[in-house]
């Protein structure tokens, strides 16, 4: 089959194009900054030569926008929103304009559209979409806004020969460097890993393996279509993901933060601290019911393989 994986040179979309050309699957990047073969050049706004790589392609899969490891600055937010938006948007005009258009378009999403909440887990039936809750930063509404405009644009598109899903994925773990899990590790490792507010806020999590399976198992369910939770079954609090992630690398310590000393530590690493205060309780309604089953659907034994391949790398 031939993909081709729009903004695929970041970590999420550099897991899926080694697995998928592992498995024997041609790959074309849609770059900003093309850099070898397979990858082709495009703005993320424009319809160019790029747009006859999708012409005639099996599966699209979406994954370009700016990152959200940045500082939450007005001028930030403005371009995650755009980035997403054009990017779905031109996407959905070069399947539109194509004579033999791909059977499958898979639109990266975001769990962080449902709301921060601890009293019940969100699945795409009875979920809550965010925006509106009491007592947390107005600007964690704006996010929200760019996931549900996000998905908007991809549903917009006329594209009827074009299944379409939105993946609403939590965070992917990988060993990778520069990766989520791989700036979690670093603050197990410095004895920083502990409870982050009270650490009651719940984290939605999905393992690298999983993820690529559970992209693989979409593309062959043609019954499947809108959004789709990828998140392990089992999200947990803050407390207890960290503990679970410092026994599997084995650090003991794990010094708590209060939320003023988490938006220093999220100063220092250029983030921001929405990313460790939402509770993100996401569960995977949709690929259950159809029958997908996680070769990592809990928390310590993913952690232990991520721990244990990190280790191998840098052995």
């Amino acid at each position: 089959m031939r993909f081709v994986l729009p903004g695929g040179t970041g970590q999420v979309g550099t897991i899926l194009r080694h697995a998928l050309t592992g498995a024997g699957h041609e790959v074309v990047v849609l770059s900003r900054r093309p850099a070898g073969p397979g990858e082709l050049a495009w703005d993320g706004r424009t319809l160019g030569p790029w747009a006859e790589a999708v012409d005639g392609s099996d599966v699209v899969v979406n994954l370009a926008g700016r990152s959200v490891s940045c500082r939450y600055t007005p001028v930030n937010l403005k371009a995650m929103m755009d980035s997403r938006v054009e990017s779905a948007r031109v996407v959905g005009e070069a399947i539109a304009a194509a004579a033999r258009p791909p059977r499958l378009w898979l639109q990266m999403s975001t769990a962080t559209v449902y709301a921060h909440r601890f009293d019940a887990p969100n699945d795409e039936a009875s979920g809550v979409i965010g925006g509106t809750e009491p007592d947390v930063p107005g600007y964690w509404s704006y996010s929200v806004e760019i996931a549900k405009a996000w998905e908007r644009e991809q549903e917009r598109a006329d594209t009827p020969h074009t299944r379409k899903v939105a993946l609403r994925s939590a965070m992917v773990m990988s060993p990778d460097r520069g990766g989520v899990f791989d700036v979690l590790l670093r603050l197990a490792r410095l004895g920083l890993g502990g409870p982050v507010a009270g650490g009651a806020q719940y984290v939605s999590w999905i393992h690298d393996h999983d993820f690529v399976r559970a992209v693989e198992f979409l593309v062959g369910r043609d019954d499947l279509t809108g959004p789709v939770n990828l998140a392990a079954p089992t999200p947990l609090p803050q407390r207890d993901f960290m503990r679970a992630l410092r026994e599997a690398w084995g650090m003991p310590i794990g010094l708590p933060a209060t939320a003023w000393m988490a938006e220093i530590g999220a100063f220092g690493l250029r983030s921001d601290t929405e990313l460790l205060l939402k509770s993100r309780r996401v569960v995977p309604g949709r690929l259950r019911d159809a029958g997908f089953t996680f070769e990592y659907p809990h928390w310590p034994e993913a952690a232990a393989d991520l721990t244990g391949r990190v280790r191998a790398r840098c052995s």
